[in-house]
């Protein structure tokens, strides 16, 4: 069974989203505030969550981003929000997809069925499992089509950052700042670009490893690339 959480703070829109989306494989969690929606992340297990932006207790961008970086699930942003730099600024905040109101409730929900087949990326485990890749971050084990590749310790952190936000990109201060936090003063500015040079070649991801040019670098997803 599928779980999809919806937050909005319109009373009857949200009663009707639940309606509509719930059907005999999947289950709708309606809720109108974030408070609501941090316990419901928490309680259950969700396979997909649609958000709105502008809620009474906080904003829908900055709940996004707490969802991308606290677990592995996808995000529709579902808004009035309708200029080019809200969807923009949606999208480069990791939103899966983004839909503006009004909306068709038929390509809303072929939205949501092409997010809810999508496979999951992280396992229970703390496993990152993408085509012929298997990361396991607790063994410190990382495996490129069933082949053992040892990894240095920046390496390793470097490539959790990275498939922790699979399908995001990640400015290079971003990077250097999560990476390198021992309270050095001062970071080479190579040494990111050394280090994701050698992730790459340990790991044959050339193609997995993107370099966004003038901005930083995304893990792609296989079934994106």
């Amino acid at each position: 069974m599928k779980r999809i959480l919806i937050v909005e703070d319109d009373t009857a829109l949200l009663s009707g989203l639940c309606r509509a989306l719930t059907s005999k494989d999947v289950d709708t969690i309606g809720v109108e505030s974030l408070q609501k929606a941090r316990e419901q992340l928490i309680a259950d297990k969700l396979s997909l969550v649609i958000l709105d932006v502008n809620l009474p207790d906080g904003n829908g961008f900055d709940f996004l981003l707490y969802i991308k970086n606290e677990y592995n699930i996808p995000v529709i942003m579902l808004t009035a929000n309708d200029l080019e730099s809200d969807v923009v600024s949606g999208l480069e905040a990791g939103a899966d997809d983004y839909i503006t109101k009004p909306f068709s409730l038929a390509v809303l929900r072929a939205r949501v069925n092409t997010q809810l087949r999508k496979p999951i990326l992280k396992t229970e485990n703390n496993k990152f499992i993408d085509g012929f890749y298997v990361f396991d971050f607790d063994n410190m084990e990382f495996y490129v089509d069933g082949v053992s590749t040892e990894l240095s310790k920046t390496e390793q952190k470097l490539l959790r950052i990275l498939t922790d936000n699979a399908g995001i990109t990640l400015s290079r201060d971003k990077l250097v700042d999560r990476i390198w936090t021992d309270g050095a003063e001062y970071v080479d500015e190579n040494a990111l670009s050394v280090t994701i040079k050698r992730l790459r070649d340990k790991l044959n991801a050339k193609d997995s490893i993107k370099t966004v040019y003038g901005i930083g670098y995304m893990w792609v997803k296989n079934d994106e690339k």
